[in-house]
C-alpha cells in the first residue's frame, strides 16, 4: 500500500521508525516530513498528509505529533480527510471497517514503538465494510464536510 506519512517535531522519532517499519513490510512511503525534531508547526504536516491522501498521493495517511489530537484536528480540515486520534487496537480497526478513515493520528509522546507498530498494521490491513448503516452514516459525514462555512 502507498502510504502518505508525516509528523511534527515532537513526532519526529516515533515516526522515523513507523517510516522502517513500513517499508519492511513492502508498504510504499511518501515522507512528507518534518525531518528533525526541530519545533515546527503540527497543521503544516497534518495538512501535507491529508492533502497527499485526498490528492491520491497515498491510498492511507499516518501523522505523528505529541498526543495526536492537535495532528487530527489540524488533517480533518482538509476536504475528504476523516481522521482520528488512535491508541489502541480495537479503534485502528473499527475507525477503518465503520467511518472509512484515511489518515490516522498517532501520539509520539502517548504510545512507544510497538504499540505503535501493531495500531499501523491494523489500521492498513483494515478495510471499510460498506455495510448500509456504515455507508449511510459515512453520506452523512460526508454531507457534513461539503457543508463546511
Amino acid at each position: 500500500m502507498r502510504v502518505v506519512i508525516g509528523s511534527d517535531h515532537a513526532g519526529f522519532e516515533l515516526k522515523e521508525q513507523l517510516v522502517r517499519h513500513l517499508e519492511q513490510a513492502g508498504h510504499l512511503v511518501v515522507d512528507v516530513g518534518t525531518d528533525s525534531t526541530e519545533p515546527v508547526d503540527y497543521p503544516d504536516y497534518a495538512a501535507a498528509v491529508g492533502r497527499g491522501v485526498v490528492a491520491g498521493d497515498g491510498e492511507r495517511g499516518i501523522f505523528v505529533c505529541g498526543s495526536g489530537a492537535g495532528g487530527s484536528i489540524a488533517a480533518n480540515k482538509i476536504t475528504g480527510v476523516r481522521s482520528a486520534v488512535v491508541h489502541d487496537h480495537y479503534t485502528a480497526h473499527q475507525a477503518v471497517e465503520h467511518d472509512d478513515m484515511n489518515v490516522l493520528a498517532l501520539g509520539g509522546r502517548v504510545i512507544g514503538i510497538t504499540t505503535a507498530t501493531e495500531i499501523v498494521d491494523t489500521y492498513l490491513a483494515a478495510r471499510f465494510t460498506g455495510e448500509e448503516r456504515h455507508a449511510r452514516r459515512l453520506r452523512k459525514v460526508v454531507e457534513l464536510d461539503r457543508n463546511r462555512g
